[in-house]
């Protein structure tokens, strides 16, 4: 890459935080069906057409962040080292993050965190659309246990299940800090609710799919 290939390509980056930026904060202020892409698109002085070649839908402008963590999993269980199986990497890596507060598991208390979430889970239409990097998740986690010699529907199947345990693990977090707990308060509890939960899984998955080979 050539400095001014380097160069557009960070002018791009810094546009898109930006819009995105500006989009949450209308988002917040006045609510998510109350703005229109053209008072995003006004707020931020760009045109709407320039607005929709960064981000295809309305919707993209507040969840285009979970696109970081759509191979997540896919990562995590295509690294895991050797002799662990998938639930077992999943279940370790997810506990390490409620230990750092990480927003994608529910359990942050920050204020700007527990603003976004609260937009995003009262929000129909992002919960509609989220649904779409839910799908791409467990395609790419599909993809990397098909490449172990897992059955496609095995594998499928499989990923499906431990997208939806980490989903609704964050949930479930995210609920008891809306009710009022501190982050800090709510971290056994979902200790043991990701325990319980992937423990099930590995009950049930653990004969279908491989250890890591050395």
């Amino acid at each position: 890459m050539d400095n001014t290939t380097g160069l557009r390509e960070n002018k791009k980056l810094r546009t898109r935080r930006q819009l995105a930026a500006t989009a949450l904060e209308l988002f917040l202020e006045r609510g998510f069906d109350a703005v229109s892409v053209a008072d995003v698109a006004a707020a931020a002085e760009v045109s709407k057409p320039t607005l929709f070649r960064y981000f295809p839908s309305k919707e993209d402008l507040v969840l285009d962040r979970f696109a970081d963590h759509q191979d997540e999993a896919a990562r995590i269980v295509r690294d895991r080292s050797p002799g662990r199986k998938p639930v077992g990497a999943v279940h370790e890596h997810f506990v390490a993050a409620l230990g750092e507060r990480d927003p994608i598991t529910g359990l942050c208390d920050h204020p700007d965190v527990l603003a976004f979430q609260r937009l995003l889970y009262s929000t129909a239409g992002l919960q509609t659309r989220i649904a779409h990097y839910s799908a791409r998740e467990v395609e790419l986690l599909a993809a990397v246990l098909e490449a172990e010699s897992v059955p496609p529907l095995t594998a499928r199947l499989a990923s499906h299940h431990l997208v939806a345990t980490r989903q609704e693990l964050g949930r479930t977090n995210w609920r008891r800090i809306e009710a009022g707990q501190s982050a800090d308060e709510a971290h056994p509890a979902a200790v043991a609710d990701a325990d319980r939960a992937f423990g099930m899984l590995a009950g049930g998955l653990d004969g279908a799919l491989p250890i890591r080979a050395t």
